[in-house]
């Protein structure tokens, strides 16, 4: 079973592509959610710790949101979403026609519609993955959490029950058009066992390059 740490050049390039496409995919949804256009960066996609994904984030003690869930089918595993605590707000703004003051609670409105962003942006994602591979996925009801980076990773690892150390980040840019916001947003997919030998063998990309 390949670990997700031990990756070669070739493997890793198909990987990031495959980043590349589900977040344009993810993109495409929220637009159509937020009903404007957003312009995307390109994806930066690396492999990562997840002990030191606080540090991506921003420390372990910057305020974010995360909405997390399981990816069942073919190759199961999991995938996490976070926002910092403004930017989470932003979302839901452009959604409701509102304005939050960045140090804002999450009531019930907020959580649901922040669960229903991810889950409609998960579920483009997974469509496109499915396209790429042959694989079936499908993704269970998000959780959600708001606390110090810190603290949600340790709730993500405890809750999921994450095997593995590693996990491959996307990070990328949505700029909305007509708010002129920006929202940074960060991917984790972790795969579960041998998902990720069953998603290169998918892709034909498993035989390593010496």
């Amino acid at each position: 079973m390949i670990k997700i740490e031990e990756l070669n050049h070739h493997q890793l390039d198909v990987l990031k592509e495959v980043g590349n496409i589900g977040a344009g995919h993810a993109a495409t949804a929220l637009s159509q959610i937020l009903l404007e256009k957003i312009q995307m960066t390109v994806p930066a996609v690396s492999i990562i710790s997840l002990t030191k994904a606080v540090d991506v984030l921003g420390g372990v003690e910057q305020r974010v949101v995360g909405i997390y869930m399981r990816v069942f089918g073919d190759a199961p595993g999991k995938i996490v979403f976070i926002f910092s605590q403004a930017e989470a707000l932003t979302l839901v703004d452009n959604i409701a026609g509102v304005k939050h003051t960045a140090h804002e609670t999450f009531g019930e409105y907020e959580v649901s519609a922040l669960k229903e962003i991810t889950n409609i942006m998960t579920g483009a994602y997974l469509y496109a993955l499915t396209n790429l591979t042959g694989l079936n996925y499908f993704s269970s009801v998000p959780a959600f959490a708001c606390d110090m980076a810190g603290a949600i990773l340790n709730t993500m690892l405890l809750d999921l029950g994450l095997m593995g150390d590693y996990a491959l980040l996307i990070e990328t840019q949505f700029s909305l058009s007509l708010t002129q916001r920006k929202i940074n947003g960060h991917f984790f997919l972790i795969p579960d066992g041998d998902s990720l030998d069953l998603m290169l063998n998918a892709l034909r990309v498993l035989t390593r390059v010496k």
